[in-house]
């Protein structure tokens, strides 16, 4: 396991009730409420859920280790570079497990440039670091 060197920020959160609760940041910038999908056994209510909010902060995360890792390489990422990401969650060998998908657009930068930036960003991003070797992420350039 590595430790933090130092410590940038810390989020805190506090999540009640589950995923038929709600989960509020400190700071109230994050106040959403949970449901839990069909697929997995719920109602479908209105709430999001663990596995929307992992897959919108690992693809947000992602993107600011392409933005600094592309700006180490001196290129520049187009305006509308984007992360569709996928969260998915299943069971697996004593329990539930989950597996990620993140399809990153980069429009008109060649795929070559974009592939190397993708696989350099991997080895920087938090998330990346946090699931490597736990889950399967699968990485895409479209």
């Amino acid at each position: 396991m590595k430790e933090l060197q130092s410590v940038a920020y810390t989020a805190k959160a506090t999540a009640t009730g589950g995923r038929e609760g709600s989960a509020k940041s400190d700071d109230g910038r994050l106040d959403v409420a949970l449901s839990t999908p069909k697929g997995l056994g719920g109602n479908d209510g209105e709430g999001t859920n663990p596995e929307q909010l992992f897959a919108a902060g690992y693809a947000a995360c992602f993107i600011g280790a392409l933005r600094l890792v592309a700006g180490k390489a001196g290129v520049t990422l187009p305006e509308d570079t984007h992360i569709n990401s996928e969260v998915s969650i299943g069971p697996i060998d004593g329990g539930f497990g989950i597996a990620v998908k993140l399809a990153v657009s980069v429009s008109d930068l060649d795929k070559e440039t974009a592939q190397s930036l993708v696989e350099q960003a991997h080895q920087v991003c938090p998330y990346s670091n946090a699931t490597r070797g736990n889950i399967k992420v699968e990485l895409s350039v479209i």
